[in-house]
């Protein structure tokens, strides 16, 4: 039996909070990109793989928080939605894994690579999946659990923005100059991708 959906505009502050954040800190991913351009990342082999998930991230949050808003929801008008939701973002995730792994002959993610562009993102999209399922039977805490997952998502793409952003300025000059030193036209290869090596990412 299809429980009623409980009232969801108690949630409203909340996703305007997550939403309204979403939107203003997909910024931060234009401000990487500008980074990258003063310093000839924009043709950066594997960038995509690091740089697009952030802003699939943000924008995942501020879907989310439009969907939750749309006023009229039933039960299962919001289990179908959210249900496509994270579906669709699942495979995209489960994508971004594979360009990681795919990439390894080049670049060697460390263990942070894994857990904030591949492990906690994917969790979040199958949290939405799974929510789509429970909203039937137990709505209240599908409930929570969509909101958790628009939250974590926003913190992820946050750190993963900044993460990039550092690299960028702090340390990819001291790759570049040792990459520069080791190779006598280093300054026609690529620049290395983010990580513990200097080599420079696989193609995505």
């Amino acid at each position: 039996m299809v429980r009623p959906l409980p009232p969801i505009e108690a949630w409203a502050n909340f996703y305007v909070i997550v939403g309204s954040s979403a939107a203003g800190l997909t910024g931060l991913t234009f401000v990487v990109i500008a980074l990258g351009s003063d310093r000839g990342m924009v043709r950066l082999p594997g960038l995509r793989t690091f740089l697009t998930p952030i802003v699939m991230h943000f924008g995942a949050a501020l879907w989310i928080a439009a969907l939750l808003c749309i006023p009229g929801h039933s039960a299962i008008s919001l289990a179908l939605c959210t249900g496509v939701t994270g579906a669709v973002l699942s495979a995209y995730g489960s994508a971004t894994s594979y360009r990681m792994y795919r990439g390894r002959a080049t670049y060697h993610p460390v263990i942070e690579d894994w857990i904030w562009n591949a492990t906690l993102p994917l969790l979040c999209y199958l949290a939405l999946l799974a929510a789509g399922a429970l909203l039937l039977w137990q709505p209240a805490s599908a409930l929570y659990l969509i909101g958790g997952a628009a939250l974590t998502l926003l913190f992820v793409g946050i750190h993963n923005a900044w993460d990039l952003a550092v690299w960028m300025t702090v340390e990819r000059p001291s790759v570049q100059a040792q990459h520069n030193a080791a190779s006598p036209n280093a300054s026609d290869a690529p620049p290395a991708q983010p990580g513990s090596t200097p080599e420079p990412a696989a193609d995505t």
